[in-house]
C-alpha cells in the first residue's frame, strides 16, 4: 500500500532557526512546511538553501488561523517568488480572493510547483452538504488551470467519531474524480484522522515536531506519526 506524504511544519522567526529546529529529524519527513506568516521577513531563498526536501510555503493569514495580518495583495508576493523559485509546493485558502487563486494559479502552471488550496474550519465540521460543497469549489477551481497542478485541503475541528468519519469519506468523492486531496480533522476527536487519511488515499498529513511547536490543535509530532505507521506496516 502506498501512503500518503507526511508534511512537517515549521514556525520560526528565520531560516536557520528552522534549519535548526528540524535538522536531526529532516529525514523522517517527505515535505517540510515554512510558515511564512511567522517569519520576520520571508525569505525563500535561504530555507531553499538549508532545507534540502521538498518545501511546501504558507502565508497563512488571521482570518484563516494564521499570523499574517497585512494587506493581500503583499501576502501573495512570497508565493509568487516560491513558484519562481521552482518549490515543490505552496498554499493558498479557498477563500482567498478569486483573483489572486487566479494569478497563483497561472505563477504555478508555469513551473514544477503545485499549488494547494486549503479550507480551515477552527470551530467545528460542517455537514455533509456544507462539505461537499468546498470540495466541489475547490475541484472546480482547479479546473481553471492544469488539473495536475493543484492538491486540495480540507481540515476541520471535530467533536465526535461523527464528524472524523464525515470529513476522511470526502477521499472517496476526490479518488472518484482523481483529484488529490488531503483532508483530516483538529481537536483531539480527529487525532486518528491525521494517521488513517494516510492509508485511506489522502495525499498528505501533517505533523509537528513537538507538542510546544505544533502550528494546529491536535497536531501528532512526526515521531508519534513514525511509530504508529511503523506499528501498521
Amino acid at each position: 500500500m502506498r501512503l500518503g506524504k507526511i508534511c512537517v511544519s515549521l514556525a520560526g522567526p528565520d531560516a536557520t532557526i528552522m534549519y535548526n529546529q528540524v535538522e536531526q529529524s529532516l529525514d523522517r519527513a517527505d515535505v517540510v512546511e515554512i510558515r511564512l506568516d511567522s517569519m520576520v521577513k520571508p525569505d525563500i531563498y535561504g530555507c531553499r538553501s538549508l532545507l534540502q526536501k521538498p518545501l511546501l510555503f504558507t502565508n497563512r493569514p488571521v482570518w484563516e488561523g494564521g499570523s499574517y495580518d497585512g494587506p493581500e495583495e503583499k501576502r501573495i508576493i512570497p508565493l509568487l517568488e516560491a513558484a519562481r523559485q521552482e518549490v515543490a509546493y505552496v498554499d493558498l485558502e479557498l477563500r482567498a480572493e478569486q483573483r489572486l487563486r487566479k494569478r497563483l494559479l497561472a505563477a504555478t502552471s508555469l513551473t514544477q510547483t503545485r499549488l494547494i488550496l486549503s479550507w480551515h474550519n477552527f470551530e467545528g465540521t460542517p455537514s455533509q452538504a456544507e462539505l461537499d460543497k468546498v470540495l466541489a469549489q475547490m475541484i472546480e477551481s482547479a479546473g481553471t488551470g492544469r488539473v495536475d497542478k493543484v492538491i486540495g485541503k480540507i481540515v476541520t475541528t471535530a467533536h465526535n467519531p461523527e464528524d472524523a468519519l464525515r470529513v476522511l469519506g470526502l477521499q472517496e468523492q476526490a479518488r472518484a474524480v482523481n483529484f488529490p486531496l488531503s483532508c483530516f480533522c483538529m481537536g483531539e476527536a480527529g487525532q486518528i484522522t491525521r494517521l488513517a487519511t494516510l492509508y485511506l488515499g489522502g495525499y498528505m498529513t501533517y505533523a509537528c515536531l513537538n507538542d510546544a511547536q505544533a502550528t494546529a490543535p491536535g497536531q501528532l509530532s512526526l515521531e508519534q506519526l513514525q511509530k504508529l505507521t511503523a506499528l501498521l506496516s
